[in-house]
């Protein structure tokens, strides 16, 4: 199944490894709601072809349990450990008013919200552990650089204008802050 840059795969959770000796299978879930991945039944690796399909699931804490057609044993069930799981955007239900899927932001433009200067697009959304990340890329290229994605540093979103507001700490390669005269004679 081709991939459509109009329909993007999205990140819903991740094989765990084997559960018990039946060959049940530990999925971490990236949903609100852990067995909502209960109602896709296919669950789908990056490239659209089929990884894993639901038979039975049941809630866990960090996730769940599934049984799934394409695993027997434990040892199958394990080898499948780290295994990524999508579904299509086209798959999700549509969001509430003024609520948006962080994939919803890539692409959009980063305007600074007092200057109005242009400080970017949205290449990706990141969370390496300490919350999401916006990686922007500059209006002229080079290194990209990330802003976080709280309400200080991003306070405004408009979807149908397809642009984020920032008020960014002090981007790379900025001071820290006003020098006094005495900091600029050193």
């Amino acid at each position: 199944m081709p991939i459509s840059p109009d329909d993007p795969m999205i990140l819903v959770g991740r094989v765990a490894g084997g559960f018990g000796v039946r060959g049940e299978v530990r999925i971490s879930t990236y949903t609100e709601e852990p067995l909502a991945l209960k109602g896709f039944k296919r669950l789908l690796r990056q490239d659209g072809s089929t990884a894993l399909s639901i038979s039975q699931a049941r809630a866990v804490k960090d996730g769940l349990i599934c049984r799934c057609a394409e695993i027997a044993t434990k040892e199958a069930a394990d080898a499948l450990r780290g295994l990524k799981l999508y579904v299509p955007r086209s798959a999700l239900p549509e969001p509430d008013e003024d609520e948006f899927y962080l994939t919803d932001l890539i692409g959009m433009a980063v305007r600074h919200i007092a200057s109005g200067e242009d400080l970017g697009k949205i290449k990706s959304v990141q969370d390496f552990g300490a919350g999401d990340l916006l990686e922007i890329i500059p209006p002229l290229g080079g290194q990209t650089w990330y802003l976080p994605f709280t309400r200080a540093a991003a306070p405004e979103v408009k979807l149908a204008e397809r642009l984020v507001l920032a008020d960014p700490p002090n981007l790379v390669g900025e001071p820290e802050g006003p020098q006094s005269d005495e900091d600029a004679e050193d």
